[in-house]
């Protein structure tokens, strides 16, 4: 078997949360790029027209769908609308997340809730609604979770994003258990830092040096360096894979524990 065929998603229908910017607009058109019909899902529907359009004309097909993930009437009209335009979601990639700054003596109730809201909560109630809906149709599927370093290891600054983060990690393992018999496989991403139109800037000024130089190879990652992992899981290329977490972050955990 060639590579080509051993991660083809044709026929495959993925659903990407967070889908109007940064990584969710790389993962919505790499999936797409390899055959799977992708729904676009997030809060910005401009942005979200526009990454549809771009996917079309590369001859891919998509659907954008406006949707809040902390909103749960949203998410099932979401996968509804998926179903509509290309039949039951079989890859679900749970992409959408929000950031913090601030001390944890300092951080307000409405941020902490906010962040684990989004990038916890949201992450188990839109796995569990694709699980349901693949075990309803007799399909198997992959459920791909968008972990963080910061899941395994802590910076100053960040306390409800890496408690979220670990979170997911747990939350995957747990997923995978319980589905693997199924024929559903649960895996989870975790990049370092990885350059997006919304960091860019931050991370090549003087203020990301320090960053950088925690990273073993020298370097931030890029978009692309994310669509091995992704594809893995993704396709049948890992299937064989469930409950694991890919670390994406250029050495820089193993920096940490020495």
């Amino acid at each position: 078997m060639t590579a080509a065929q051993i991660f083809d998603l044709t026929g495959k229908v993925a659903l990407v949360t967070g889908a109007s910017s940064g990584l969710g607009v790389r993962f919505a058109e790499v999936l797409a790029d390899n055959g799977a019909a992708v729904a676009l899902v997030a809060r910005r529907a401009d942005r979200l027209q526009a990454v549809k359009s771009r996917i079309e004309k590369s001859g891919g097909r998509a659907v954008a769908i406006a949707a809040d993930v902390r909103d749960l009437k949203s998410m099932r009209a979401a996968f509804d609308a998926t179903e509509k335009a290309f039949g039951t979601v079989t890859i679900l990639v749970n992409n959408a997340g929000v950031v913090h700054s601030g001390r944890a003596v300092e951080l307000a109730e409405e941020d902490w809730r906010r962040v684990l809201s989004t990038n916890l909560d949201a992450v188990f109630f839109w796995a569990q609604e694709a699980a349901r809906r693949m075990l309803a149709a007799g399909k198997g599927g992959a459920i791909v979770n968008i972990a963080s370093v910061l899941g395994f290891s802590v910076d100053k600054g960040v306390i409800a994003y890496a408690t979220a983060k670990a979170g997911v990690i747990q939350l995957t393992k747990a997923l995978a258990l319980e589905l693997a018999f199924k024929g559903i496989r649960v895996n989870a991403i975790a990049p370092g830092w990885i350059l997006t139109d919304i960091n860019r800037d931050y991370l090549a000024s003087e203020r990301g040096a320090p960053m950088k130089r925690q990273i073993p190879m020298g370097r931030f990652g890029e978009e692309r360096d994310l669509d091995g992992p992704l594809l893995l899981l993704a396709s049948d290329a890992g299937r064989y894979m469930t409950g694991a977490t890919i670390l994406a972050d250029g050495g820089q955990l193993v920096a940490l524990r020495v």
